[in-house]
């Protein structure tokens, strides 16, 4: 890859990482109820998600993926069965006595990497992604070794946004600790939305 070529693709991946979605939804209010430590290690799940997606892409497999309607619905209705799910248990959460913080502990964490895992890989778009946006950017004459600095660089910009709303959410239960019962509501109902959203959309053409 040419320097010009890098200094396009980061910032538009960046864009791509930072973009509001479920998974970052997640690394905000993990930062908010429980820190930033734990919501950048829970979101190295969506990571070991990611990692695949882009080896399947590589492999020429995500176009056949990405252009099947039936696997594309069923990845749909599974992602969007779980996101509605995930966003009903934090309405049940907020409403329950204790709103405070979170507890940071090992059987917590492996909870919050399941769910960042599992949102990344119920999101059919997002191979999406690697489908169509990466091997803009891959030399042919290099294909594997270009996929695989594309791919590692898409990573590590994706843990710079996780850190970003870890730090953002941390930030929001400093100032106003009080008020973190609202953000775990707002973080249910968005979580809800995002699935009708999901289970509403098409399939690209």
């Amino acid at each position: 890859m040419s320097l010009q070529d890098l200094l396009l693709f980061l910032p538009v991946c960046f864009a791509l990482n930072v973009a509001f979605g479920p998974n970052n939804l997640l690394a905000l209010t993990n930062g908010a109820r429980t820190g930033i430590g734990f919501a950048v290690v829970a979101g190295t799940g969506r990571l070991l998600a990611f990692a695949p997606m882009m080896a399947v892409s590589a492999a020429g497999l995500g176009l056949i993926l990405a252009t099947s309607a039936l696997v594309f619905q069923i990845v749909k209705l599974l992602g969007a069965a779980y996101l509605i799910w995930l966003g009903i248990r934090l309405l049940i959460a907020a409403a329950r006595p204790s709103t405070g913080a979170g507890i940071d502990t090992p059987t917590a964490r492996r909870a919050a990497f399941r769910q960042e895992c599992l949102v990344a890989l119920g999101n059919p778009k997002a191979i999406l992604i690697f489908t169509a946006f990466l091997p803009q950017f891959v030399n042919p004459e290099a294909y594997w070794q270009s996929f695989a600095v594309l791919g590692a660089l898409f990573l590590g910009l994706e843990v710079v946004a996780i850190a970003l709303y870890a730090v953002v959410g941390r930030c929001f239960a400093r100032a106003a600790a009080h008020r973190l019962v609202w953000l775990t509501r707002a973080s249910g109902i968005a979580m809800i939305v995002f699935g009708a959203l999901l289970m509403a959309s098409r399939r690209p053409a």
